[in-house]
């Protein structure tokens, strides 16, 4: 067309038509510095051009011609001399040319292609979805003026494709995607083997099938696309220039694969050919951004499944490096600082480094100076950032930052129109940042304009979407903040009422996003119950009970995960929840509710470890149907929580699979309730199975809450037993305070002193619990027998086992009777039940002792230590020892898979904000507990810590009971030896000489169950040898 229109300029060079000798005028930038050897202006070009164009008489046969010959030459110094700004006046000439067109001319068509690309390369600049909208209809025109068999058919099914999918991009409409996939369907057609256009072809198709899968979750779809990616790589061999592209499309697929079946080998090999790819793209390569960044979010969903730091850091580094790579004005730049910006916040959420928080925040702000008023993504960018303003608001409490993300709610909410879907969810936000503000500076119009967005939102959500549940508990949480505020008891009312609407909302199988604790049934019931509580309503218990059910589905959901953000959830959610529970039951009367839900409740990240681990195997070893049933499972609960884990599970289209999915999961776990032994699968013990705790001996919980303080001793053949305490759960903390401050500065003054205080603090102890709890033992079991502590809260800090009146003529508690722990009554059934080794085999034993670790001063006994082990050990079982170079942290996790008992002399590392990196010091680094659990031990039995703070958990939730001894307990260990402060390098060597020669029977045999016993038969021979405080550092737990 181009050439034609040249020809007939070239015929009409002398036309007396001033319009026509003006259009002959030097037609380039170009032309004109040949001819003048002056650069011309682009305005002077227009204007020449304007000009010519006001001869031109309307109508004439030759105007549409000559518009596009402007056209032409416009976009020819636009593309030289790099200006933007004129794409108007070429769309406005484009307008003109399309509107002379007869409708049946020839070239009709390539008016309204380039308008409709014009339009395109706007929409891009600007978001104008407007121009996109004019842009798609264009396309629908020309491509009715191409009937089958038209050359430019195949080019126009993929301009309306193209169109189609930045529509669906901004707006997720499925009957685009539908018809995008049918336009790339027929434009395959026209692509036989051979055509230069075939892999091209195949790729767009697959994209889009790709799409449709995320949208709907129709395997097919995955499939398809996932075979036409391959069918297209042969088609790009190495050395072609889209090799890297067609690789990256196959990993692409490979990772939606994986996200939807959970095998991480599809991730794996997604990974791997990603690196391929990226590998192909030097610097300078048009996709080497592209490669960057896909790369990167597979690393960063390595990541979240396997934990592993360095594929975060990775997929930051990658996110960073195409980020530069989209320097400003690149059509991608917000894209890349928005993933970036995400990487980020997954590292925030790891480690709570603020300079990351900041510098998300940093990011969300440059991605919004790109998206400048009218954009189609502004709304988001300002939500974006506001939300994590607010994040770092509840971080540092900068109140400035919490004012900037009302403002920009504010603003992200004017820019929503009546009845756009994001409406309801930006009313909220807005919500919860005015219910913030208020908490800090108490503007009662601030909490009712909350009050009032929340009803908006709750208004313009419809009934079945997944976002209700969320409105009704947030309602509900700001009615109860105003009650708590002015008393106006229908508020409170009115909360609970909407407390239990939420709650009805999600039956078993709704679609929470639980990937996070603030999961919404679980606040829902916990915030009606602390309602219900104030009021003393009669739906108290119910509350109660229905928190700690959620809590337990979130939890089987979610998963496990040793990350400090998920356990930081879980103690959210958790705090003190089941100790209020407890209490309120007993002073019902519930005293077997009482015992569930408590049991319930505490040590949750311990308890799913348990869950999980056993019953599934046990499944799986029941024969072929258990065997599927478990795989099944495994499957569709690693499928949902990924789904769950997706920022587009809010969506409508997600939540129908997420439904379908939970539908899925809560068949299979019917199916596998009706297998004999599994009938409570995942669901919490009765107190008739909690009741076998007590086979050998009494279990004492030992319970403070907000309510009272209040003990059960759990009896094998009867009821529970109350005994009520006359102390408050204030007062426990501040007796727990005092006594750890007592332990920390032991050694450092007077022992004499300090022995005197410790034991003012164990006689308080005495008269205030333990006292009257051996008062009521006394008539319940004779003295010497075994009994367990289970405490709760700040009880948990304390020595029960220690207590008494320290005075003449009268006895402490270990001369009634010998104690051990239990973090929960579960835990000690477990251990019972644990298969002891067939009576052929033999123990295998394991001394690890490190007295020059890599880190903490030198401890000189260790080696004395392991000799006086070895000495009483070595005749009788198969004996190893691991000392100084060899003690390292992969030969000692080794010697734990091996052998069945262990004694282990170190320094034991505490870190009560980061529980989960307590650590045992070796040679060449920390031992910690995410080491410790993750390998399966083969039927551990014994394990003595003889090393510091082995029982200290999370310094404000210590009934998660994440500590180095419960990590030994919960990986199988039956019975452990560990301690609650400092322990003395000297006294530690002769308690343990002394332990192992109690821990022979009398057949000259070493047995776990033994433990105990010769625990307290020590402490009685050494009672003058060693300092107070080390008389009583030492603990046993479990059988």
């Amino acid at each position: 067309m181009a050439d034609n229109i040249t020809q007939s300029r070239a015929v009409t060079l002398h036309h007396s038509d001033p319009s026509l000798s003006l259009n002959n005028a030097p037609s380039s930038p170009q032309a004109r510095s040949e001819q003048l050897d002056v650069p011309p202006s682009l305005d002077e070009v227009i204007d020449l051009h304007r000009a010519a164009l006001s001869f031109c008489p309307t109508g004439d046969a030759d105007q549409s011609l000559f518009l596009d010959n402007v056209i032409g030459n416009l976009q020819d110094g636009i593309k030289q001399q790099g200006v933007k700004s004129n794409l108007d006046v070429i769309i406005g000439l484009n307008r003109a040319a399309v509107a002379i067109c007869p409708p049946d001319d020839s070239d009709r068509y390539e008016f309204l292609h380039d308008l409709a690309e014009n339009l395109l390369s706007r929409f891009k600049q600007h978001g104008t979805l407007s121009d996109l909208d004019e842009a798609i209809d264009l396309h629908q025109a020309a491509l009715a003026l191409c009937p089958p068999g038209h050359h430019a058919r195949f080019q126009s099914l993929n301009n309306l494709a193209t169109s189609l999918q930045s529509r669906f991009k901004q707006q997720h409409v499925l009957s685009d995607l539908d018809e995008i996939i049918d336009l790339h369907r027929a434009a395959l057609v026209f692509c036989p083997p051979g055509h230069p256009d075939q892999s091209s072809s195949l790729s767009n198709l697959a994209t889009s099938l790709q799409h449709r899968f995320e949208q709907q979750g129709v395997l097919s779809d995955l499939s398809e696309a996932i075979d036409l990616h391959q069918a297209a790589l042969p088609l790009h061999p190495p050395g072609d220039f889209n090799h890297s592209m067609s690789l990256n499309n196959l990993a692409t697929g490979l990772r939606a694969r994986f996200k939807h079946e959970g095998v991480l080998s599809d991730l794996d090999q997604a990974i791997e050919i990603h690196q391929a790819a990226l590998a192909l793209c030097p610097p300078g390569h048009v996709h080497q951004s592209l490669s960057l960044n896909n790369l990167a979010i597979s690393l960063q969903d390595r990541f979240e499944q396997r934990g592993v730091l360095s594929d975060l850091d990775e997929a930051i580094e990658h996110h960073q490096a195409a980020l530069a790579l989209r320097p400003h004005g690149h059509p991608d730049q917000s894209t890349s600082l928005n993933n970036l910006a995400t990487s980020l916040q997954a590292r925030f959420e790891q480690g709570g480094v603020l300079s990351d928080l900041s510098e998300v925040i940093n990011l969300h702000r440059a991605a919004l100076a790109l998206r400048p008023p009218g954009h189609s993504s502004r709304s988001i960018s300002l939500r974006n950032l506001a939300l994590n303003l607010q994040n770092r608001f509840k971080q540092q409490g900068i109140l400035s930052d919490l004012d900037e993300a009302i403002d920009l709610h504010q603003a992200a909410l004017a820019l929503l129109l009546p009845g756009h879907p994001d409406q309801s969810m930006s009313l909220n936000n807005l919500a919860t940042c005015l219910q913030d503000r208020f908490e800090q500076r108490g503007a009662p119009s601030d909490l009712d304009e909350a009050i009032n967005f929340y009803q908006a939102a709750l208004k313009l959500c419809p009934p079945s979407h997944s976002d209700q549940c969320v409105y009704l508990n947030n309602l509900a949480g700001g009615l109860h903040s105003r009650f708590r505020e002015r008393g106006m008891l229908p508020d409170l009312d009115e909360a609970i009422g909407y407390h239990r609407a939420a709650l009805g909302l999600r039956p078993s199988g709704h679609s929470d996003r639980s990937s996070s604790l603030s999961n919404l049934a679980s606040k829902a019931a916990k915030s009606w119950a602390i309602s219900a509580g104030l009021l003393r309503h009669s739906s108290t218990l119910v509350a109660y009970k229905t928190a700690l059910r959620f809590l337990d589905d979130w939890q089987h959901v979610a998963g496990l995960s040793s990350s400090s953000h998920h356990f930081d959830l879980v103690r959210k959610a958790t705090s003190s929840l089941a100790m209020d529970a407890f209490s309120y039951s007993v002073h019902h009367g519930a005293l077997t509710t009482a015992v569930e839900l408590v049991e319930q409740g505490r040590a949750v990240f311990w308890t799913q470890l348990a869950r999980f681990h056993t019953p599934l195997d046990d499944i799986s070893m029941s024969g072929d149907i258990g065997k599927d049933l478990a795989a099944e499972f495994k499957e569709l609960s690693f499928r949902l929580r990924n789904m769950l884990e997706d920022p587009m599970a809010l969506a409508e289209d997600q939540t129908a699979q997420i439904r379908k999915l939970t539908m899925q999961r809560d068949d299979v776990i019917s199916r596998i309730r009706t297998l004999p032994d599994f009938s409570r699968f995942l669901l919490p013990p009765l107190f008739s199975d909690l009741q076998q705790a007590a086979q050998d001996g009494p279990v004492i919980i030992v319970n403070a809450s907000q309510y009272s303080c209040d003990a059960l001793i759990i009896l094998s053949s009867q009821g529970p037993v109350h005994v009520p305490l006359n102390i408050a759960r204030a007062e426990v903390s501040e007796l727990s305070t005092n006594f750890r401050s007592l332990i920390d500065d032991a050694g450092s003054s007077d022992n004499g002193l300090e022995a005197s205080n410790i034991i003012g603090i164990l006689r308080e102890l005495w008269e205030r619990v333990v006292g009257p709890i051996v008062k009521a033992l006394r008539d319940l079991i004779p003295r010497g027998s075994r009994i367990w502590w289970c405490p709760t809260a700040d009880f948990t800090l304390l020595p029960l086992h220690a207590a008494g009146p320290y005075a003449r003529k009268s006895h402490n508690l270990s001369h009634f009777y010998i104690s051990s722990y239990t973090p929960t009554l579960a835990t000690l059934i477990r251990a019972r039940q644990q298969v002891a080794r067939d009576a052929t085999s033999t123990p295998h034993f394991v001394a690890i002792g490190q007295g020059k670790p890599n880190e903490g001063k030198e401890l000189p006994r260790v080696g004395a230590e392991l000799c006086d082990v070895a000495h009483r050990v070595a005749p009788i079982l198969p004996f190893t020892a691991l000392t100084d170079s060899d003690a390292t942290v992969q030969r000692a996790l080794d010697a734990l898979s091996q052998h069945q008992w262990l004694h282990l002399a170190c320094h034991g590392m505490p870190n009560r904000e980061k529980p989960f990196d307590s650590s045992f010091a070796m040679r060449d680094g920390p031992m910690t507990i995410t080491n410790i659990i993750r390998p399966r031990l083969q039927k551990p039995e014994f394990a003595f810590l003889s090393a510091c703070h082995t029982t200290v958990g999370h310094a404000s939730s210590p009934d998660e009971a994440i500590h180095l001894a419960a990590a030994m307990q919960f990986s199988g260990f039956r019975s452990v030896i560990g301690s609650m402060w400092s322990v003395d390098d000297e006294a530690a060597s002769q308690l343990v000489s002394a332990f192992y020669e109690n821990m022979l029977d009398r057949s000259g045999k070493l047995h776990c169950t033994r433990a105990a016993v010769a625990l307290h038969e020590t402490m009685k021979k050494l009672r003058k040898e060693i300092p107070f405080e080390q008389q009583i550092v030492f603990i046993h737990i479990g059988v």
